[in-house]
């Protein structure tokens, strides 16, 4: 698989190549491209987290509660990290309270310039932990 996304990416451009590499496909790939790109004429891969596109923002989820739902990811540790993502990618109406948190590293992670494939390398630990963290609390429930 190949994803194609927007550079300089944040929270959903970094959660969503996690939850691809992590429950879809181990070995994808993933391209990052200027805003500016015309989305629709890319055919060479899975575009996701741009404008118009089938694995994109619809209502208040994002591209990670896309992709779930594409993929058939039920997961009640992926459903509640969707939430959180969702919490620091949009302004959802009833935002999950650990979603500021995240704003906040994916912005430090931007501040550090370093290139896209970078970020992903080193914010994947991050999502890991949350998934770890998300698996736990689903398990109290």
């Amino acid at each position: 698989m190949k994803g194609i996304t927007r550079e300089k990416i944040k929270v959903d451009r970094v959660a969503c190549p996690w939850l691809i590499r992590n429950f879809v496909d181990p070995e994808a790939e993933f391209v990052f491209l200027p805003h500016n790109t015309e989305w629709d004429k890319i055919d060479n891969g899975i575009v996701f987290d741009v404008p118009n596109c089938e694995l994109g923002h619809h209502g208040e989820d994002v591209s990670f509660n896309s992709i779930l739902k594409k993929y058939d990811l039920t997961d009640p540790a992926l459903v509640l990290l969707g939430e959180i993502v969702r919490a620091a990618d949009s302004h959802p109406s009833n935002p999950h309270q650990g979603g500021e948190g995240l704003r906040w590293i994916a912005s430090g992670f931007g501040a550090l310039r370093l290139s896209d494939h970078a970020i992903l390398e080193r914010e994947f630990v991050v999502y890991a932990a949350l998934y770890a963290e998300c698996k736990r609390r689903v398990s109290k429930a």
